[in-house]
């Protein structure tokens, strides 16, 4: 009697054991002939064959664990994968992304903005600076300035941890906020940094359009950088509550790059209906 194998009929037999009797018997069969293989099939050609049905036999699921279809994780929206991040080039920008956990009220409240903004103008370092942002529901985009990887690594890090814990206190929860670690896309080109920016200042509108919703040609988010910005075209004379929000505090930093400083306005200014790739 084989070890772990008892008498009674109705008792389990380890799989281990099952496939391996199920191989030696298809090894058996081969050899007795009475598995016919491919005309001119050599031998070796023939017990890989018989390996092959061996082994797509043994996946079939047997209820006492092991393989099953279906198994795995499950497939959905990509998370940002734990490799080493790229080098980060001090005259490149980043543009960053923040996502939140989900069932968590939207970000874009007057009370929760606030302490946001709040909370990027301490985060402010000699070697790493946030110049743009755009709060949305349940993510936020920045375009920041760095002098290096491990500058932006340690920024990123001191801001995430100020954004959590003062919009854990506005929530009155605790626990984790940010689903995963940031997203940052390097910006090589003047090009590139004028279509980040655009789309940054104009993610909420993205967003509208997306949900059939038209807002004014003259609308700028009050959830971002966008009051502050200089650089719009032909911008009408502000409303009172942007008067009112453009006396307080810019909460970003000066740019110092020649990218986000000179080199995106060859390009030309951004329009404030100025029209772009969906919000996300």
């Amino acid at each position: 009697m084989y070890q772990g194998c008892t008498a009674d009929a109705g008792a389990p037999i380890p799989l281990a054991l099952t496939r391996a009797v199920l191989i030696y018997a298809l090894n058996q069969m081969a050899g007795t002939g009475k598995v016919r293989s491919r005309r001119g099939a050599t031998p070796r050609a023939t017990a890989t064959a018989t390996a092959q049905l061996a082994l797509d036999l043994a996946r079939r699921p047997t209820g006492h664990g092991g393989w099953r279809p279906g198994a795995g994780r499950p497939r959905g929206r990509t998370r940002v994968p734990h490799l080493t991040r790229p080098p980060c080039a001090a005259r490149h920008p980043q543009h960053v992304t923040l996502r939140l956990v989900a069932g968590l009220p939207s970000l874009r409240r007057h009370h929760l903005v606030a302490r946001i903004r709040a909370s990027i103008a301490a985060a402010h370092r000699d070697d790493f600076r946030v110049v743009h942002f755009a709060v949305l529901a349940n993510h936020v985009h920045l375009v920041t300035e760095a002098s290096g990887a491990a500058s932006l690594a340690r920024g990123m890090q001191g801001l995430a941890i100020r954004i959590a814990r003062t919009v854990n206190r506005g929530l009155a929860r605790r626990g984790r906020l940010f689903a995963e670690r940031y997203h940052a896309r390097a910006l090589r080109t003047p090009r590139e940094v004028r279509n980040a920016l655009a789309y940054v200042l104009h993610n909420a509108r993205g967003h509208a359009a997306a949900r059939s919703q038209r807002l004014a040609a003259t609308w700028i988010d009050p959830c971002s950088s966008g009051p502050w910005f200089e650089d719009w075209r032909r911008a009408p004379a502000p409303p009172p509550w942007l008067r009112d929000l453009r006396r307080r505090p810019c909460p970003t930093a000066p740019a110092r790059t020649w990218l986000l400083t000179t080199g995106w306005r060859r390009h030309g200014a951004i329009a404030l209906d100025e029209r772009g790739p969906p919000g996300t």
